[in-house]
């Protein structure tokens, strides 16, 4: 069972942990949890989307210990585009590795939200639920976190090109 889900249960902690060594603790400790609750496993649905479950609870959970407090002040919570730019990139792209390494580096919060969002596919009133926060607070902090993506990979994009 290990062997089979240890890939795709250690790419979930590296997309929520802002780094390997993070990512790391998260996974054992994720898999002491799934083993040691392996008894109430319902035989309902998947048991990959169950034990997924585990390990996005665990991580949750290690970035609300970091960071107790999540709320951001809203001035107006508007939903911005999507990543990707709409200027031409001249065929350039960016791989995945690097995506994912620019994930890491957004903000916990910023980081938990998207993640939630984009990679679990959670409403906002889903996450606002999970993360005890406001939904407008949701929205903001995905918002916020794709317009810092957005920059860096642009940013990235340019000394491609260049």
């Amino acid at each position: 069972m290990y062997t089979l889900l240890s890939p795709i249960m250690y790419g979930i902690c590296l997309k929520y942990m802002k780094n390997k060594t993070e990512a790391d603790d998260v996974f054992q400790d994720a898999f002491i949890i799934l083993f040691q609750k392996i008894d109430q496993y319902k035989f309902k649905g998947s048991f990959e989307g169950w034990a997924k479950r585990i390990f996005v609870n665990e991580a949750l959970e290690v970035l609300r210990k970091k960071q107790r407090q999540l709320y951001v002040e809203i001035e107006n919570s508007i939903e911005s585009n999507p990543i990707e730019d709409k200027k031409e990139s001249h065929g350039i792209a960016i791989s995945r590795d690097e995506l994912l390494k620019h994930i890491q580096q957004l903000p916990d919060n910023y980081r938990m939200v998207f993640n939630l969002y984009v990679f679990e596919n959670q409403s906002h009133k889903a996450i606002a639920k999970k993360l005890e926060i406001a939904e407008g607070t949701s929205k903001s902090l995905l918002s916020r976190a794709k317009s810092v993506l957005r920059a860096r990979i642009n940013e990235e994009l340019r000394k491609k090109v260049s």
